[in-house]
């Protein structure tokens, strides 16, 4: 089992899902330096994958730095300064562009979007949802 979540969907390349998913839980913490990366034949039996795919998401996670080799010791996540707001929201990119191309699929304006957002962001932070409706009609 890897230790961070990975949900390989169909269409889209699984090395830019795995790539994608380990990146993330590096910046969200979930993986903190130091952390013990998992080997490439982990990954590539844990996902299913070929292992020279495994190989190459363990090699670009090395070149961009978020992982470094250790003699001895072996691929571990790297030491480096808290993620900045631009990588964080680098990773939103392709869950925005769903959100924004299922809104307008269905016909919801920019404002309508944005209210559901803030509303929702309102819920999960612990606000009623009355304040969070008060928040939307506000905008």
């Amino acid at each position: 089992m890897l230790p961070f979540p990975v949900i390989l969907t169909a269409g889209e390349s699984p090395f830019r899902q795995v790539v994608y998913a380990a990146t993330k839980a590096v910046v969200a913490g979930v993986l903190p330096a130091g952390t013990a990366f998992p080997s490439v034949r982990e990954i590539s039996q844990a996902l299913k994958i070929n292992p020279n795919t495994a190989h190459k998401v363990v090699a670009e996670l090395v070149r961009s730095g978020v992982l470094e080799v250790r003699p001895g010791i072996g691929t571990v996540v790297a030491d480096r300064a808290e993620a900045s707001a631009a990588e964080r929201r680098a990773l939103l990119s392709a869950p925005v562009e769903q959100l924004v191309v299922e809104a307008k699929r269905l016909g919801l304006t920019e404002d309508d979007l944005l209210g559901a957002v803030s509303a929702r962001w309102a819920e999960l932070s612990g606000h009623s949802p009355a304040i969070a409706a008060s928040h939307a009609a506000m905008e």
